[in-house]
């Protein structure tokens, strides 16, 4: 059953979307913003569920691509959607009838909404990972053999470029490398979707899943601990509680990558922990044993307040707590390993679920 999303909501599922995020997807507080003056301003929001997609719809999933650090300085503005869309139309050659989410993530959970309100389409409630990843070819349309291309590009300048490429891989490569020259940050529109493709390609009710994860957030405030309510909503296990004591970050490549280490508080004092990022967490090492990794997800709450920390808001001294989730089931067939795998990422490591490691 389709819902009307209102600006009054926004604060939830940007909230959730973060933690969804792994780190990635963008700072939440600007996405909420940007979602909230869209609907405040154009209307609210129709969400639908992939049940309700007609066979022939036409779905674009709508993105921003770059290194999180350059968002939080270098805001959308204003025009990137609606730029892209004209470059998208001039080669679909027929309308586009719904949106969706490529990732979760605080701006590109929330960036779909803008678009959704500015256009007067209906959202799906769903994504391509069930979480975030940093390339665009990481998504679950590239395991249903869906091409991400036609891909539009956008920056606020007014710049636009469409790309066709021989598999999603190259778009990655050459979009990425486009996002850099428009500083490093790109709004995007590709994957395009037919409403029959949509239940094997999609994560269904991800977004629900977000306003839910948000919610028991906010609600466990000066009631219970918040970082256990969302940790019992992933279906996850709490990995570490501790202060950060350092972290390593630049931007290259049109990335933010880098490493964070903690010391461990109250049942963790003694230990330590080290994460790694590419926009996104990747792995999770506890006293040098990986606890966690890709394409698992592994989440960083702030441990008062359960507030997601993204890889750009991570700083010294900030006392956290690192929970480890179970991905889509579809991540961890060979074909998804070989995607987003440990090893793709350069790791000898093999791949553990985090359930198993977790109970070892």
């Amino acid at each position: 059953m389709s819902v009307q999303i209102t600006a009054d909501r926004m604060a939830d599922i940007a909230r959730g979307a973060a933690i969804l995020g792994t780190g990635g997807g963008g700072d939440p507080y600007i996405g909420r913003l940007l979602a909230e003056q869209a609907i405040r301003r154009h209307g609210p929001v129709t969400l639908v569920g992939l049940d309700e997609v007609p066979d022939d719809a036409v779905i674009v999933s709508v993105a921003m691509m770059g290194a999180p650090t350059v968002m939080v300085e270098k805001m959308p503005g204003g025009t990137e959607i609606q730029t892209a869309l004209r470059a998208m139309h001039e080669v679909l050659g027929e309308e586009i009838t719904h949106l969706s989410c490529i990732e979760a993530g605080g701006i590109n959970s929330t960036i779909p909404f803008v678009a959704a309100a500015e256009t007067g389409l209906p959202l799906l409630d769903a994504d391509g990972m069930g979480r975030a990843f940093p390339e665009l070819q990481m998504v679950l349309p590239t395991l249903a053999g869906v091409s991400t291309c036609p891909l539009a590009l956008a920056d606020e300048k007014g710049n636009s470029a469409l790309l066709r490429t021989v598999d999603n891989r190259w778009a990655e490569r050459f979009a990425r490398s486009i996002a850099i020259d428009m500083g490093c940050r790109a709004m995007t529109l590709q994957y395009v979707l037919r409403g029959d493709q949509v239940r094997e390609a999609l994560v269904p009710g991800t977004l629900s899943l977000v306003e839910r994860l948000g919610r028991v957030v906010r609600e466990a405030h000066g009631r219970r601990d918040p970082v256990a309510a969302a940790t019992e909503v992933l279906d996850g296990h709490l990995l570490f509680t501790g202060k950060i004591t350092d972290v390593a970050r630049r931007t290259t490549g049109g990335f933010a990558r880098g490493t964070a280490r903690l010391e461990g508080t109250g049942a963790y004092e003694g230990r330590t922990l080290e994460l790694e990022f590419q926009n996104e967490n990747l792995v999770a090492r506890r006293d040098g044993v990986v606890v966690a990794g890709v394409p698992d997800l592994i989440c960083v709450l702030n441990s008062d307040s359960g507030e997601p920390v993204t890889t750009e808001g991570l700083r010294y001294g900030f006392r956290v707590s690192v929970v480890g989730a179970p991905c889509d089931p579809r991540w961890r067939t060979p074909a998804g390993l070989d995607l987003v795998g440990p090893g793709y990422f350069g790791y000898d490591h093999g791949y553990v679920p985090v359930e198993t490691s977790c109970a070892s």
